[in-house]
């Protein structure tokens, strides 16, 4: 129905692996920090230190991961915002 959806808005449609484990690692940093139970609702990157609201952090992952599959289907290369070279504070705060 997505995919259908989609086609009909002329948007992109990119299904992501139900493997791919968006709540275990940083959005900021892409520390992977190992599976929660349920009741985690909020967890600290042990690299950096940020503190992700589980489910907004999953959004980002999964939005990027689709942005990146997509990307790969073109020919294109998405890379992740840590694999930049990315500098600045290493405490940073995902909402």
């Amino acid at each position: 129905m997505l995919e259908y959806k989609a086609a009909l808005h002329g948007r992109t449609f990119a299904k992501v692996d139900r493997a791919f484990p968006s709540s275990q690692v940083c959005s900021a940093c892409g520390f992977r920090d190992g599976p929660k139970p349920l009741h985690v609702r909020e967890w600290t990157c042990g690299e950096w230190g940020t503190v992700h609201y589980r489910d907004h952090n999953a959004v980002r992952n999964v939005l990027f991961e689709g942005r990146r599959i997509v990307a790969a289907g073109r020919g294109g290369d998405a890379k992740r915002p840590w694999s930049a070279g990315r500098t600045g504070t290493r405490a940073r705060t995902a909402r």
